[in-house]
């Protein structure tokens, strides 16, 4: 019998050869991870066999580069490939952990819940702490915090974290609230602003946690910027970075001028209404372009105009803008192309 498919997106990966880094289409199945230039291929680029294979999450080898993890094969051959966004190298990293597990035990594959980090005690769950922690409500309140001649926006301060994780008696003591911090630092949940907190995490052989008021970070997934002081008109392009990221993920783009389809990643802000896009190979902050949502209209489409150099077919949807501007887009699937419509509406209608 063939192995069952089990998980299918795209990720970005590096190259083995050459070390550049290229958005593929990845598909997991109970005994191995293929990847593919394209969706529509018909057979993969390579296969990535999973048995006595290890995995590795986060791996910190690469700088800036974050959310990326390593698959290591029995024959010791090092695969390393980048999520979106820490909630999708979180899916990831879970069901290849759990296909290497079966395979271990003779098993079929079952999803199953995997402890993160190897320094915190079973009963830690650092994503369910995130989730409480990045809660807009009862969780650590996002700040715009002015330091040596700069603005951290969407930021807070170490001693905040650890506050909060005492006063949710999530830690015992600050000393436990700052291995509890670092491990959520460590994990890619949250990131080093500025040069205090940046130091600390990279002092040593092992990043830690500061539990100071001028250490400042931020969370993974959210809005943050760095500004110095600026004009007036640099305000208003940063007002676009100000709303509250909705979702994320990389989806097939058009171009505009010569109508190929190239995979980047998307981020939806709700307040002002605005979906940006990035080269998520590059790993950059610059966005490529943005899309102004107030007053758009989102559909799904069955087809494309012009789309010849590219075979695209299904989960496709289009974004027009109220200045008449068309943007085709193509989902992973049915159900993410659902999602993102539906979030796309709403933001429309509800941002400014």
């Amino acid at each position: 019998m063939e192995p069952k498919q089990v998980k299918e997106g795209y990720l970005v990966k590096k190259g083995t050869v050459l070390s550049n880094w290229k958005a593929v289409w990845v598909i997991l199945s109970e005994d191995a991870v293929e990847f593919y230039k394209r969706k529509t291929d018909s057979s993969p680029k390579a296969m990535i066999p999973l048995k006595g294979a290890t995995l590795t999450s986060p791996c910190q080898d690469f700088g800036k580069r974050t959310m990326v993890f390593k698959i290591s094969t029995a024959k010791k051959q090092d695969h390393f490939f980048q999520a979106s966004h820490s909630g999708e190298r979180e899916a990831w990293v879970k069901d290849i952990k759990s296909a290497i597990g079966c395979l271990e035990g003779g098993k079929k594959f079952a999803r199953k819940s995997t402890r993160r980090s190897i320094r915190l005690p079973d009963t830690v769950n650092l994503n369910e702490l995130y989730t409480l922690i990045r809660d807009q409500d009862n969780g650590v309140k996002e700040l715009k915090l002015e330091k040596e001649n700069k603005i951290y926006n969407h930021c807070f301060t170490g001693g905040t974290v650890v506050d909060w994780l005492i006063s949710k008696e999530r830690a015992r003591n600050r000393a436990e609230g700052v291995m509890l911090a670092t491990g959520l630092m460590n994990e890619g949940y949250l990131q080093p602003a500025g040069d205090r907190s940046k130091t600390g995490a990279s002092e040593g052989t092992e990043s830690v946690f500061l539990d100071e008021s001028d250490a400042f970070y931020f969370f993974a997934d959210s809005g943050f910027f760095c500004e110095g002081y600026s004009s007036d008109e640099d305000d208003i392009v940063k007002e676009e970075f100000r709303g509250n990221i909705i979702k994320q993920g990389c989806l097939l783009k058009q171009g505009h001028r010569r109508k190929n389809w190239k995979v980047r990643k998307f981020t939806l802000r709700d307040d002002p209404a605005f979906i940006h896009y990035y080269d998520p190979a590059k790993g950059g902050e610059e966005p490529l372009g943005s899309i102004h949502l107030r007053g758009c209209v989102v559909t799904a489409v069955e087809f494309v105009p012009d789309a010849k150099r590219y075979d695209v077919d299904g989960d496709l949807f289009e974004i027009i803008t109220s200045d008449e501007t068309h943007y085709f887009l193509q989902a992973a699937t049915a159900h993410e192309k659902k999602e993102w419509i539906q979030a796309i509406q709403t933001v429309s209608k509800s941002g400014k």
